[in-house]
């Protein structure tokens, strides 16, 4: 393939054949075309004398990326593109490289809840009859399976990853669309009909440089991102959602609302709970139907109904779609119940490590538990330091017992860490540095009717501490707790 045929032009009419493509140096083959990024710590143009070293036959980048590499350049012969948006330009020329998407694809934004709606997507697919997968913090999963770096992946993992799945014969596919991936332009040139928007709260404000800014990057997804006459299925309960639809609304995009209000298409009339689940009333423009979700947290049946309008946009009836809602499952570390102690008392590991996540996932449990809720909770290093007091304090004003712990405390003190959370936690709040004995000390705290909810890494298996990462599991060491205490080992 050429770089014309990339949609890429280089000064002087040089076209050369590609033989492939890297955006890591130490990738490149002779006739590779390097695209030497922007980064958040250094530039890709750093790279690029490795690059040419490794007879690249072409260099993307911007004009910074270029000065950076003037010296090497000047001497070169390849053909170098110099882009006003590098990211946006190699997006294009990696869709156009693997060309083959699956015929069906939707993606999800908002703070919380992506991974579920994708999984919940999927599962309704392949509960159809589809081949199908989801793309995101879990890897990907369903009818074809790859681990993923990022939630987000970068495009030229992306696309690739798109079109392995389509040799796979994989039709369907539903993605995590993460701010991140959004304003670093990761899902250009993904043929995307229809997006969701979930939910707006407080986080990543590390990378972004405030509110407006995290939810401008969310909102690229509706403005940018999905094709013309897409639909986009938006949650409006809050202030966020109803300025989200208007954004999709101003596009022209086909717009199916989701919430609890009399303007939702999608509409949450009434859920009812127990210890294993809920029954769940709804209606779907108008027309009430009543189905029983195995699903812990009143906030799934949200998630639920987004899973259910992109299925609708992507041509499944809604008949269908609701006659297989029963067969869903939660995903790993999403309300995940992972074990029950002798004396009846639930177990829960969840994914919540953003404040509005943990107000979330504690207020949407408590209809479940007859007793208290002990909450274990953490705060990872190197991250937004702001949220650390908002965690505090929203285990304190949902949970009974609240015990502070660490989480992935990477370079940073964890006790530094712990502190900013006990300040706001409650003056009954525990600190127990180890993760392993507050998630014992949880466990057995819990008496009939009880319920443990652990936060903060749900289905990660890994801690990281310094730049190491070492093994661990919230729901293993859940299990383990329950099976020691109750004499089960």
């Amino acid at each position: 393939m050429t770089l014309s045929q990339l949609g890429l032009c280089a000064p002087g009419g040089r076209d050369p054949q590609i033989t492939g493509l890297s955006i890591d140096s130490r990738t490149v083959r002779p006739g590779h075309l390097f695209a030497a990024l922007p980064g958040s710590a250094v530039h890709g143009g750093e790279f690029i004398q490795y690059a040419i070293r490794m007879q690249a036959a072409a260099v993307l980048t911007d004009r910074q990326g270029a000065d950076i590499a003037a010296d090497v350049l000047a001497g070169w012969d390849g053909a170098l593109i110099v882009a006003e948006d590098p990211r946006a330009a190699f997006a294009g020329a990696a869709s156009l490289w693997f060309r083959d998407q699956p015929d069906h694809v939707v993606a999800v934004t908002g703070t919380s809840g992506k991974t579920s709606v994708a999984s919940f997507t999927r599962q309704i697919w392949q509960a159809l009859g589809h081949k199908a997968i989801s793309l995101g913090t879990m890897g990907v999963e369903g009818d074809h399976h790859a681990t993923l770096a990022h939630t987000t992946p970068d495009p030229l993992t992306l696309h690739r990853v798109l079109a392995e799945a389509v040799e796979a014969g994989v039709t369907h596919a539903a993605m995590e669309a993460s701010s991140h991936g959004l304003d670093q332009r990761r899902l250009d040139g993904v043929r995307v009909q229809a997006g969701a928007f979930t939910n707006f709260s407080q986080d990543h404000l590390d990378y972004h440089a405030g509110f407006d800014e995290y939810f401008a990057a969310k909102a690229l997804l509706f403005n940018r991102v999905l094709e013309d006459g897409a639909a986009a299925v938006i949650n409006i309960d809050s202030q966020r959602g109803r300025q989200m639809a208007e954004i999709a609304t101003d596009r022209g995009l086909a717009l199916t609302t989701i919430g609890t209000g009399e303007n939702a298409m999608l509409r949450i009339l009434g859920q009812r709970y127990d210890a294993t689940g809920q029954d769940l009333r709804f209606s779907v423009m108008g027309r009430a139907h009543l189905v029983r979700l195995p699903l812990i947290g009143g906030f799934q049946a949200e998630n639920v109904l987004a899973a259910m309008g992109l299925c609708l946009a992507a041509g499944d009836s809604a008949d269908d779609i609701i006659r297989v809602l029963p067969q869903l499952v939660t995903v790993r570390g999403r309300m995940q119940l992972v074990a029950q102690r002798d004396n009846g008392a639930a177990v829960f590991v969840d994914y919540a490590h953003k404040p509005g996540a943990v107000t979330a996932a504690l207020q949407s449990l408590r209809p479940h538990v007859m007793g208290r809720i002990v909450c274990v909770i953490g705060a990872g290093g190197d991250r937004d330091r702001g949220k650390r007091p908002l965690m505090g304090q929203a285990a304190a004003d949902h949970a009974d017992v609240v015990i502070v712990t660490d989480d992935n405390p990477r370079t940073e003190d964890p006790a530094l860490i712990r502190a900013a959370i006990m300040a706001t936690a409650g003056p009954d709040a525990t600190e127990v540095p180890d993760r392993a004995e507050a998630i014992l000390r949880g466990v057995d705290a819990l008496q009939p009717g009880d319920a443990l909810l652990i936060c903060g890494k749900g289905h990660e298996t890994g801690q990281i501490v310094g730049q190491d990462v070492y093994p661990f599991d919230d729901a293993e060491q859940g299990s383990v707790a329950v099976a020691a205490l109750d004499g089960r080992i």
